[in-house]
């Protein structure tokens, strides 16, 4: 069986992760009239986990009625979401630098949880996964949050930092799943890509 599947994730890193473990992917981005933005709206009261779960299957759902509309051929589709969870609290993605800073100076000298879940789905069979990480941020001066924002890194990324770019110098401890943290957990998505028929 061919190793090809379509990924719906404009995640380079999620691309690089598949093709370590020998995964062809096709992109599978939104139109320009999906507001996928929408889909990652946190509901009232909704658990980290919850929130990471609901919005991957939305994602997936999406992805599914892409295929569909535009008459692509049948192959697995995989979706994942990412987001970083200090007790209840969620920290999506920062809207800004000044938000980045926030996200960081609270995350700062704590413990906080890397959320990812995967799923996947072909034809009708839909498999999908939770990978939790825990990792530790060193305390971090005004000047060193000031500094890290200003290269950019921070920016579209869940929490406001990439453990595998310039942030590694301030991550402490990690438990659980490096390529989980880095928003795709190649254990559980190895998993599920076997579970619908794909060998890896």
């Amino acid at each position: 069986m061919t190793k090809f599947i379509y990924l719906a994730s404009q995640s380079p890193r999620r691309r690089q992760l598949l093709e370590q473990i020998g995964v062809d992917c096709k992109l599978l981005l939104a139109s320009p009239d999906e507001d996928s933005e929408a889909l990652e709206v946190v509901l009232p009261g909704e658990s980290p986990a919850a929130y990471v779960q609901r919005v991957t299957q939305l994602k997936l759902d999406a992805a599914v009625a892409r295929i569909r509309h535009r008459g692509l051929p049948a192959a697995p589709v995989l979706c994942a979401d990412t987001t970083v969870a200090l007790a209840r609290r969620i920290y999506g993605k920062p809207v800004d630098a000044a938000d980045a800073a926030r996200m960081l100076g609270e995350l700062a000298g704590r413990t906080h949880r890397v959320l990812t879940a995967v799923a996947v789905q072909l034809g009708r069979k839909r498999q999908q996964a939770l990978q939790v990480s825990r990792v530790t941020l060193s305390p971090l001066t005004r000047a060193q949050i000031r500094d890290y924002v200003a290269t950019g890194e921070p920016m579209g990324k869940a929490g406001a930092y990439a453990v595998q770019g310039k942030a590694a110098v301030h991550i402490a401890h990690i438990s659980g799943s490096y390529t989980g943290i880095m928003g795709l957990p190649l254990s559980e998505t190895a998993a599920l890509l076997n579970a619908v028929g794909l060998a890896v």
